[in-house]
């Protein structure tokens, strides 16, 4: 299957910017052994709707729990899949760090994303705390049963090692790998042969220099790309590693 970069731009860029970003993507963009889709602000959506290069997909950083109704300030699963949106994550470790999102609340999300038309991408990792306890398979794995309850077979997971988000830090290719294959054989346990067109991401700093190494693993399909997802430049670059290697 083919890899999947799934670029998280978190709360960044308005919509002129994405718009400019799309641009400089669309100069130099190939399609090659790698899909790309967007994660983006809900506000930016519609304008990269109409200036992504063919190939690169949509996608968007969250969704509601609920189908419709008086949830002010939420968006739901059919609002993202009207504006043409593919995969939206749930989980993130943001997410549940700071809106105290439980897994039962990512599973909730992942289901009417799913019954909308919209995969969910269903993140799962560990705090440093927890690593060094050599507690992190079991963690991980916990997280995963509970936030994949109910959910069907068309779903991507990411693994996030929190402790690699954002801080420079970044799990080496076995690291990745250790739980890729981990999550893999839970998904075979839950899914049975289903389980092997679902694609395991890697995800925490990320860059054109490490990319390669990361999806050679057996078990790793891609990667949540967060940082090097803002510069149109960086994420060619890891569209041309995936290339070569």
């Amino acid at each position: 299957m083919k890899n999947l970069l799934a670029l998280n731009w978190k709360m960044n860029k308005t919509p002129s910017e994405a718009r400019s970003w799309a641009a400089e993507l669309t100069e130099r963009f190939e399609e090659g052994d790698a899909e790309l889709a967007v994660m983006a602000p809900f506000v930016t959506i519609p304008t990269l709707a109409a200036n992504l290069p063919a190939g690169v997909g949509l996608g968007a950083q969250d969704v509601s729990a609920h189908e419709s109704g008086a949830y002010t300030g939420e968006t739901s699963a059919a609002m993202l899949a009207d504006l043409g949106v593919r995969y939206v994550v749930v989980g993130h470790s943001e997410r549940r760090e700071y809106h105290a999102e439980s897994d039962a609340t990512v599973a909730a999300k992942a289901k009417l994303a799913q019954a909308n038309g919209v995969t969910p991408i269903v993140c799962v990792g560990e705090k440093l705390d927890v690593r060094e306890k050599g507690e992190h398979v079991a963690y991980t794995l916990e997280q995963l049963a509970g936030s994949l309850d109910g959910v069907g077979a068309d779903v991507v997971v990411a693994y996030e090692p929190v402790w690699a988000i954002g801080t420079g830090k970044t799990a080496t290719a076995d690291d990745a790998e250790e739980l890729a294959a981990a999550i893999r054989t839970a998904l075979e346990q839950r899914y049975g042969k289903r389980a092997a067109d679902i694609r395991v991401l890697y995800g925490g700093s990320v860059k054109p220099d490490n990319i390669a190494s990361i999806c050679a693993k057996p078990n790793v399909n891609g990667a949540l790309v967060g940082g090097a997802s803002l510069k149109a430049a960086d994420v060619l670059g890891m569209n041309d590693a995936l290339k070569s290697s």
